[in-house]
């Protein structure tokens, strides 16, 4: 199972500057929950904004740069290349970022999107690419209005391909 797991706001927006625009604990708590003993995939971009492997799992960096090399971590030239270094792992995630993103669901590689929506709109200059009904069908929907820790209403959604 191939599932890409993002955040991103009602338009769509994942990030600005290289770092997330927003701050919500129950989307990073449920974050580390889901991907805590799996393979975590990613680009060079989104790893070096993390600034380390991150906890009780396997980072696989997706980087053209044949010289690239981080201790700790794998690394891939392409998602194609990523997912069969973690082919082991029965549950694989993609983490981003926007490119990242944008490959994967264009690879028919992805089976499920595990996405969390923050219910407003951010000033951003990445965006997560558009969810085509065509292709993927909810199949799960949590939604939660802002509390003291977490400033804005958000939706844990999940999506299964559609084959």
């Amino acid at each position: 199972m191939v599932t890409i797991i993002a955040a991103f706001g009602q338009n769509y927006e994942l990030g600005k500057n290289n770092d997330l625009i927003w701050h919500l604990p129950a989307d990073l708590k449920r974050f580390k929950k889901v991907t805590s003993g799996h393979h975590i995939l990613m680009g060079r971009n989104t790893f070096e904004s993390i600034g380390k492997p991150l906890p009780n799992r396997t980072t696989v960096i997706i980087t053209r740069n044949n010289d690239y090399f981080v201790d700790g971590c794998l690394i891939a030239n392409s998602i194609e290349e990523a997912i069969e270094l973690a082919k082991e792992d029965d549950h694989i995630f993609i983490i981003g970022g926007g490119q990242i993103y944008k490959q994967a669901l264009q690879s028919n590689l992805v089976d499920r999107l595990d996405v969390t929506i923050v219910h407003e709109s951010f000033e951003a200059d990445v965006y997560f690419p558009e969810i085509d009904k065509k292709y993927w069908r909810e199949i799960s929907r949590e939604d939660f209005k802002a509390d003291p820790k977490n400033k804005y209403n958000y939706s844990f959604v999940t999506f299964e391909r559609i084959h």
